[in-house]
């Protein structure tokens, strides 16, 4: 009897298992045997629940640690050697460099690397050449690359870090899609959004600016705070809601100059229901300075909420500038608060956008539809491998 085909996912970090939401559980309604790895914790644990996953945990760190990292890598070899599995689908830096070369060292046949992001993008020196180093090779080992927007294949291609035949974009990018189910306009009640907003000390009379991500200096928070300023110079009045946990230094500093930018902000730290809090949003600010391709942006979309985000890297391919949303160049607040200005004082076009927004994300990246276009490229590379 033929066994089951056999996907491996991995990511670095078990809080990283939720760009895979959904989607081992996708894989083993379509007849994938699925194993996952990541660093230990509560996502693998409640993964492992899941009839036809099998979880293994391999401690993984984000930074480079020689010893630590050959005591990974051998565990790495000993699961794939155990598993035996037909693909290897491995995503995130770390996992993506040890999981990639341990399938490529054992002869796994097809070895899919999801390209997430280039934290090269905004590093220097020697940090830089290290990550140049590591992405290179990661993609050097992998059978195909898949990124995640199209404006992150054309950072890696310039790069040099793999052949342009070697990366592709399925649809229009995304990870892992957005729950058009969850993140729609109509999911909170208003006395329940006015519940949220009292619980929060804010005022519904007053529009709200929210962002949604990390705590870190890579998403623009100290853009924000001057953007910020100058509305309340311009006599633009709003408050600010952050949603997220503080993820470095940089983060922390971040959030204490965002304070000192507006009287009037709220923190809420990391939240399990982002969805409830977009309800209390005039509108969704992200001026960040990398992304692979910025969930937060699309949630938000799909809720009926207009966006106002930098045109980086993996952002501004999850909007339509003038039709979905509003984007300004990269650190520049000045910008950013001349299209911060115009959609807290037009509710016409921030309806507008918002509308569009959800039809485009209903359109294009429904989880469904994302989870689809990706369990038919990994089943795409068995059969490339029986044609071989």
């Amino acid at each position: 009897m033929n066994r089951r085909r056999r996907v491996l996912l991995a990511v670095t970090i078990d809080d990283s298992l939720q760009f895979l939401r959904g989607f081992p559980q996708y894989l083993v309604n379509r007849g994938w045997e699925v194993h996952v790895v990541s660093t230990p914790g509560k996502r693998l644990a409640e993964l492992s629940e899941i009839e036809g996953v099998v979880t293994h945990g391999i401690k993984m760190d984000r930074t480079p640690n020689p010893l630590r990292d050959i005591f990974s890598f051998c565990r790495w070899l000993l699961v794939i050697a155990s598993v035996r599995p037909d693909v290897v689908s491995v995503g995130t830096p770390k996992a993506g460099l040890l999981g990639s070369l341990a399938a490529w060292m054992l002869r796994v046949p097809a070895r899919v690397y999801l390209l997430r992001g280039l934290r090269l993008e905004t590093s220097a020196g020697l940090r830089k050449q290290l990550l140049v180093f590591a992405e290179r090779m990661t993609m050097a080992c992998a059978s195909t690359v898949v990124s995640v927007s199209d404006s992150l294949r054309e950072l890696a291609i310039e790069m040099r870090l793999a052949p342009s035949d070697k990366i592709a974009v399925l649809g229009r990018g995304s990870s892992n899609g957005v729950d058009v189910e969850v993140f729609r306009p109509d999911r909170i009640k208003n006395g329940d959004r006015a519940a949220i907003a009292s619980r929060l000390g804010m005022d519904l009379n007053v529009p709200v600016v929210g962002f949604v991500g990390r705590l870190t200096r890579d998403k623009g928070l100290h853009v924000l705070g001057d953007a910020m300023s100058a509305l309340e110079r311009r006599g633009v009045n709003a408050q600010v809601l952050v949603l997220g946990g503080v993820d470095d230094e940089s983060g922390a500093n971040g959030v204490a100059q965002l304070r000192k930018s507006c009287r009037n902000i709220v923190t809420t730290g990391h939240v399990l229901q982002p969805a409830d809090y977009y309800s209390l949003m005039t509108l969704l600010c992200l001026p960040s300075y990398r992304e692979g391709f910025v969930n937060v942006v699309l949630e938000a979309s799909a809720s009926g909420i207009p966006v106002v985000t930098s045109d980086a890297t993996g952002v501004r391919d999850a909007v339509i500038d003038g039709v979905t949303g509003l984007t300004s160049p990269v650190a520049d607040a000045d910008s950013l608060a001349d299209n911060l200005a115009r959609v807290l004082l037009d509710p016409t076009l921030a309806g507008s956008l918002g509308a569009n927004g959800r039809k485009w994300v209903v359109d294009n990246f429904s989880r469904e539809r994302v989870q689809d276009s990706y369990a038919n490229h990994l089943e795409a590379q068995l059969g490339q491998e029986h044609a071989q």
